[in-house]
């Protein structure tokens, strides 16, 4: 399985591009403070997710995965900071929690299959 047909990680990739459009928009002292911290922790679930896939022993890409997971709960606070701070509406912080939650499941599972016979890195 290449890294590119792993559904968790395009996910984690879409999540990221939607964040990055939604903090271009903001003015330079959101983009400055809020905005750089959502883009990394957002940006950091689809590269923990990656890097982990590209480790050798299977305990390895799992931790990996727990630090995206760590990632995608921070990038939840950001957004609501985001929503407090009114950089975002209500509309759209629901829109990212929909997408945060399906992420968490597909990661959790995914998580779960390492080391299993069904999923091998080539």
């Amino acid at each position: 399985m290449k890294l590119s047909e792993l559904e968790v990680f395009n996910l984690a990739m879409e999540l990221g591009e939607m964040v990055w459009k939604e903090v271009l928009a903001w003015d330079y002292f959101a983009k400055s403070t809020l905005g750089k911290q959502i883009v990394n922790s957002a940006d950091s679930v689809a590269a923990n997710i990656a890097e982990g896939f590209g480790r050798f022993h299977y305990q390895e890409n799992k931790h990996f995965c727990y630090i995206s997971r760590g990632s995608l709960t921070e990038t939840q606070v950001w957004l609501k900071k985001a929503e407090n701070r009114n950089l975002i509406t209500i509309d759209a912080l629901q829109i990212y929690y929909n997408k945060i939650e399906l992420l968490h499941k597909k990661l959790n599972a995914y998580i779960k299959s390492i080391g299993s016979k069904n999923i091998t890195n080539k």
